[in-house]
């Protein structure tokens, strides 16, 4: 499986990217009225691709031997990612009033950057460890995968 590896870790980052961005996407239009953001086949494609960004998680923790609960920095990862869901889901449906939702979708959305920076720098305090960690300049966020 590790010969796979640039492609599973192209399709992790990618499902990465149009997760987050559903949710800003979801959110944003929620909260400027849109009824839509709850229709059934936005919430079906956000499932797929969460399955489709676990599915890869997993397969790259099996190809690199790195596992949450032994990496500090997986570990951070893990855990935040169950803030980050906690958090979309109060700002899209769950969240009694507005400015809960709201504030909960601004959380979920500074969640989600910090995971990506931990993601970066494989350290646990992330963008607060190397401020850098989310520079595209620097170090863009897809490699060039091998088809």
């Amino acid at each position: 499986m590790v010969e796979f590896y640039p492609q599973i870790k192209f399709v992790h980052v990618l499902t990465v990217v149009l997760s987050g961005g559903l949710v800003f996407i979801r959110g944003l239009a929620a909260h400027l009225g849109a009824g839509w953001t709850m229709a059934w086949p936005l919430r079906w494609l956000s499932y797929t691709i969460d399955t489709v960004l676990f599915t890869a998680a997993l397969m790259l923790v099996t190809i690199l031997h790195q596992y949450p609960f032994a990496e500090s920095w997986l570990t951070v990862k893990v855990l935040l990612l169950g803030v980050y869901i906690v958090l979309g889901s109060l700002a899209l449906k769950r969240g009694a009033t507005r400015p809960i939702r709201v504030f909960c979708w601004v959380a979920a959305l500074a969640v989600y950057l910090f995971i990506i920076s931990v993601a970066r720098t494989h350290d646990p305090l992330g963008i607060l460890h190397d401020p850098a960690a989310l520079d595209l300049g620097q170090r863009p966020l897809f490699g060039a995968p091998v088809f």
